[in-house]
């Protein structure tokens, strides 16, 4: 594995990332500015520029050379820290809003190919068959192998309704397979919802700028479907969640709590703790609730895990989540795009540091996986990333696990525990989960 950014097609830096962003310049110190020898580099860096523009075989992009010698530096530390220049801010902040240009798809630079982490549900790559796992090896015939990732990305950017053809590499399969998708303006549903008889079931599929108000609307529709004695409770489905913005996070998980810190971030000084705590109100009145997750629950999901599990408000149930622990702060260049710089990272009530270790459910429900898969899925994880931040608590067990959700709730093995829980069909020892034995600051 090379390295690794999650994107989501039309070019928007959004995946598995809790995001806060800043405004103004950056205000260096003296104790910050750099050293003699930090100049002497800097010199060094402009002499191989200059070689490179005067003497390289065909004459470079100065633009591009720049923008890839800051994408190098910034990827070096982390694999999701990044520059981005003017357009693709521009659609970051598009697509954070919940509606984008493209493809619908999240990928990632693995072994000189993408590799698709997964398709947006009922986008133009699902609808034509694209799934998790699959390799891209050429973009309209041409070979990904020596593209960056940025530039696989730019390559398959295009008009709405224009075709792109995609040749994918799939585990299993004998040969390539090419399929040919036409463009679209992609609408990413943030919550998605409905009765399961007694029960109410809630799917946070991202966290973009609408989620906590189609979470309000969700809640409310089933609450007037279902009476209050006849409603046994809620299932939170986090699972292939990749993440988004921090304070919809937050909202989310102050929606089921009434007090205590819902989490930290912690930054390069020890002493830059922000805390979050949530505020009184239920939206559910103390309903039980069973929260899912897989190793594609990320970032902002995991945050809403955390949370919610170690207040006591519900039980998690699944496998073990992905382990990103980091937050990314995009910070405004003007006309010259944006930087998205890891600069903290976020920790649970319980002072539990995600970052490499992910989730660990309170029930422990492996998905089987139908055939056609078998041996071909593979973990999600964070630390199986090269380059990722080692966490706190990370160990050699690492975070993530398998990512797959059955297309048909009758075969998702964990969403029919979760209901025989909800109903008292089945008894557990972690479940119902009692608040008042919760982590409380």
């Amino acid at each position: 594995m090379v390295r690794r950014l999650t994107l989501l097609m039309a070019g928007a830096l959004m995946g598995a990332t809790a995001m806060v962003a800043v405004q103004g310049g950056l205000h260096i110190t003296a104790a910050q500015a750099a050293g003699s020898d930090t100049y002497k580099q800097l010199s060094l860096f402009g002499e191989v520029f200059e070689r490179v523009r005067n003497q390289y075989v065909t004459p470079p992009d100065d633009q591009k050379l720049i923008e890839s010698a800051i994408n190098g530096m910034l990827t070096s530390l982390d694999p999701h820290s990044s520059y981005m220049n003017a357009d693709q801010a521009k659609e970051m902040s598009v697509q954070t809003k919940g509606e984008f240009g493209g493809l619908g798809i999240e990928v990632t630079m693995e072994n000189q190919l993408l590799k698709v982490i997964t398709p947006t549900e009922d986008g133009p790559a699902f609808k034509a068959g694209v799934l998790a796992g699959d390799y891209i090896s050429q973009i309209d015939g041409t070979e990904v192998r020596g593209l960056t990732l940025n530039d696989a990305v730019d390559k398959m950017r295009g008009d709405v309704n224009t075709p792109i053809e995609l040749t994918l590499i799939r585990q299993g399969a004998d040969k390539p397979i090419k399929l040919t998708i036409v463009r679209d303006v992609v609408k990413v549903k943030a919550v998605k919802y409905r009765v399961e008889n007694d029960v109410g079931y809630v799917r946070v599929i991202s966290f973009t700028e609408q989620t906590f108000e189609d979470l309000q609307k969700a809640i409310k529709d089933i609450q007037s479907k279902v009476p209050a004695d006849k409603l046994k409770g809620f299932v939170l489905d986090l699972r292939l969640n990749p993440g988004g913005l921090l304070d919809q996070a937050v909202a989310v998980s102050d929606a089921f709590l009434d007090k205590g810190e819902i989490v930290s971030t912690r930054a390069r000084d020890p002493q830059d703790i922000t805390r979050f705590d949530a505020r009184p109100g239920d939206l559910i009145n103390g309903k039980p609730m069973i929260v899912l997750i897989n190793g594609g629950s990320a970032s902002a999901a995991e945050i809403v895990a955390g949370a919610l599990q170690d207040q006591r408000r519900a039980t998690v149930l699944g496998t073990r989540s992905f382990g990103k622990g980091s937050v990314q702060t995009i910070i405004p260049l003007g006309e010259n795009g944006a930087l998205r710089l890891t600069t903290a990272l976020y920790y649970t009530p319980a002072g539990k540091s995600i970052q490499g270790k992910g989730i660990v459910p309170d029930i422990a429900v492996e998905q089987p996986l139908p055939d056609d898969l078998k041996g071909r899925a593979e973990p999600m994880s964070e630390s199986s990333l090269k380059g990722h931040i080692k966490g706190v608590q990370e160990d050699a067990e690492g975070s993530g696990s398998i990512a797959y959700v059955p297309p048909d709730p009758k075969d998702d093995l964990q969403l029919i525990e979760a209901l025989k829980l909800l109903r008292g069909e089945q008894a557990n020892a972690a479940f119902p989960a009692d608040p008042t034995k919760g982590f409380s600051k």
